[in-house]
């Protein structure tokens, strides 16, 4: 734990994952005395691939390059992957993505979380200016007054000009600012794990759309993959309790052996599925990026991506306020934030709310529409570009 030289900050930021530490690096320039407060360090580095992994978007690359973040993660290790393979298992419904195609080295990144935090983490602890408060548990909040006041379980007492919760789902700086997150759950859970296949990956990430959920291959370095199946929750009890072998010839089939048989499978991990968004992302001295503010459907691995997006942008608009010398923690200049975030976060959660219902469903009208759909986007380029640019954040 890093030991501040004063109670005081003029950025604490509630949550050390990807979203808060993105944030810390993205204003480590500024000047700005930060504080970053976590309950825990992030996962350690192993030769085993952690359980937890993100597709990185190539908007969200550029601002890890600008952080000089990437470089870190790169020495630890990511998994490049080239093109894309998407599916209807009800049909012939298919669209394929290629780097090559687009002129691009890569559509994006596969990497672990731990490896994005601990890279980020590296920055933080480098900047003189940012103190890695871990392992801490903030007790209480009151922001009742201009000077925002942070109580920790330990007994210290911290204040700031603006708090950010980076804090999750459960975020106790939202709730603080009385605002609840009206959180939808899909009734399913995701299987996540590490797998070895028959086949090369070929550096492409795989997603196949079943009635029962979307399943993804994400290509790792060492040729493993990354799974992510999506299941109803009764569906999830009945896999979990299949031993290795069982668990791995059920995911063979269900992804129809496109990577041929699963001959080896790691422990396994399940999360919950859930949509949901808050109305307001800021109030005077006071700001919600990440989960806290919003959270959305796993299956285009967007989750992540809007996090980091969040954190840019808010870095951007106080950073653009100090150089102008502005009040850069007034609500007023935070609600720029938020209008620049809202409409993107809430359509993406409105896309992937509706890929969830279009595709998991067994309708044989909607089967068909969907195939057709996608059939026709991959040979109508307007169409596909569009595709492509938001799953490269480049819309």
């Amino acid at each position: 734990m890093s030991v501040a030289n004063t109670g005081h900050y003029d950025v604490i930021i509630a949550g050390g994952g990807i979203t808060g530490l993105t944030l810390a690096c993205a204003l480590r320039n500024t000047g700005l005395r930060i504080g970053v407060i976590d309950q825990r360090e992030p996962e350690a580095f192993t030769q085993d691939y952690a359980l937890r992994v993100s597709a990185i978007n190539r908007a969200s690359l550029k601002v890890f390059n600008a952080a000089g973040a990437f470089v870190h993660m790169q020495q630890l290790r990511v998994s490049p992957f080239l093109e894309m393979q998407v599916w209807d298992s009800t049909g012939t419904g298919q669209i394929h993505f290629d780097s090559a195609e687009l002129g691009l080295d890569a559509l994006g990144y596969i990497i672990e979380n731990n490896v994005i935090q601990l890279a980020l983490q590296e920055l933080v602890q480098q900047t003189e200016t940012i103190d890695w408060l871990c392992p801490a548990e903030i007790e209480s909040l009151d922001i009742s007054e201009e000077l925002k006041r942070v109580r920790l379980a330990d007994g210290s007492a911290l204040t700031a000009k603006l708090i950010v919760g980076a804090d999750g789902a459960n975020s106790i700086v939202r709730h603080a600012m009385g605002i609840e997150l009206v959180r939808k759950s899909y009734q399913q859970q995701a299987i996540v794990c590490t797998v070895a296949t028959e086949y090369e990956h070929q550096q492409t990430a795989w997603q196949c759309f079943l009635p029962t959920g979307p399943l993804a291959f994400l290509p790792l370095a060492d040729g493993s993959c990354s799974i992510v199946w999506s299941l109803d929750e009764s569906q999830v009890e009945q896999m979990m309790a299949l031993d290795d072998d069982a668990f791995s010839q059920r995911l063979g089939e269900s992804f129809e052996y496109r990577l041929g048989s699963v001959k080896t499978v790691s422990p396994r991990a399940v999360f919950p599925l859930g949509h949901g968004h808050v109305d307001c992302y800021v109030q005077q001295g006071l700001a919600l990026i990440g989960d806290a503010a919003h959270n959305i459907h796993p299956l285009a691995g967007q989750g992540a991506n809007l996090g980091i997006m969040d954190a840019a942008c808010l870095a951007q608009i106080i950073t653009d306020a100090l150089q102008a010398h502005r009040q850069w923690n007034a609500v007023h200049t935070l609600r720029k934030y938020e209008r620049r975030r809202k409409g993107d976060n809430r359509l993406m959660e409105a896309t992937m709310t509706g890929f969830k219902y279009l595709f998991g469903n067994a309708n044989p009208l909607l089967t068909e529409i969907r195939n057709i759909g996608l059939n026709a986007a991959d040979h109508a380029g307007p169409v596909k570009q569009m595709l492509i640019n938001q799953a490269l954040g480049e819309h």
